[in-house]
């Protein structure tokens, strides 16, 4: 497995929850390190944050380089937090990478540092 590091930073849009319960959230990300571009998605919540206890799935597409191999993959996300913190599980979805990055299998791990989104990318290529 490779490992890439890359941080982004993000731009949340409330958009309209599918059911009383639920938060809806369309995303941007722009890239930097060893993955350069952008990505776009959309995130479900439901639970209570203003509690510390809530979760989400996301799916999301990204768009340009990684360690100069160019092309695209999706992202899927499933995250919870609570009194015991936070876990979120995130990988690339299979199939789903184009051109260069065609075959990119692979997970990734985040850690948020006084507002930093830190990534680190395991993948085969």
């Amino acid at each position: 497995m490779t490992q890439s590091n890359a941080q982004f930073t993000i731009d949340l849009t409330p958009g309209e929850p599918l059911h009383a319960s639920t938060g809806r959230f369309d995303f941007t990300k722009s890239w930097t390190g060893d993955l350069i571009g952008t990505s776009a998605g959309t995130m479900l919540s439901a639970g209570d944050q203003s509690a510390g206890t809530a979760g989400y799935v996301a799916l999301e597409v990204f768009t340009g380089r990684v360690n100069n191999l160019e092309g695209s993959f999706a992202l899927q996300q499933f995250g919870t937090m609570d009194a015991d913190g936070m876990v979120l599980h995130c990988e690339i979805v299979p199939g789903s990478g184009t051109e260069q990055l065609a075959g990119i299998r692979g997970t990734v791990d985040l850690d948020v540092v006084e507002g930093v989104h830190k990534v680190v990318l395991r993948h085969n290529l």
